[in-house]
């Protein structure tokens, strides 16, 4: 069966808006200065980044804690790349994973990348058929604990 979400943005003052997800969650969004805005909010083709780094995200940190990795330290960086002309889509997107931890198996880390490339992140899957994604991970040693 279909997972049905919801969502809504409400209008604020020129292009501000607030956006409220199907749960509660509210995010400020807005333009721009130089597009007209205010720059008091998030925009939303920048969001996008943002749902594309932490869903998978999620993914990735799930699979390696089954894979009882010891994580310290997580980040998902992205950077895009827009098309010049309108709609302006997304050509290219780089995902880079920063693990830091004990003893993590590199190994580990690429299968939970390539499990959330292929199989488990609706936002990757959204954006693959019109946009190039490249994925890069690096792996930090944690300091020795005391």
């Amino acid at each position: 069966m279909a997972d049905k979400k919801t969502g809504r943005a409400i209008w604020r003052d020129d292009l501000m808006f607030t956006g409220i997800s199907g749960t509660g969650f509210t995010v400020p969004l807005d333009a721009a200065k130089t597009a007209g805005g205010h720059g008091t909010g998030v925009g939303p083709m920048d969001l996008l980044l943002v749902a594309l780094a932490g869903c998978t995200g999620m993914d990735v940190i799930s699979i390696l804690r089954k894979k009882q990795q010891d994580i310290t330290g997580f980040e998902v960086q992205v950077e895009g790349l827009r098309a010049d002309e309108h709609p302006r889509t997304w050509k290219e997107i780089w995902v880079k994973f920063v693990v830091t931890g004990h003893n993590v198996d590199p190994a580990a880390v690429e299968r939970a990348i390539e499990l959330s490339r292929d199989k488990y992140c609706g936002v990757s899957a959204t954006l693959k058929p019109i946009t190039a994604m490249n994925y890069s991970q690096e792996i930090i040693e944690a300091e020795p604990e005391a």
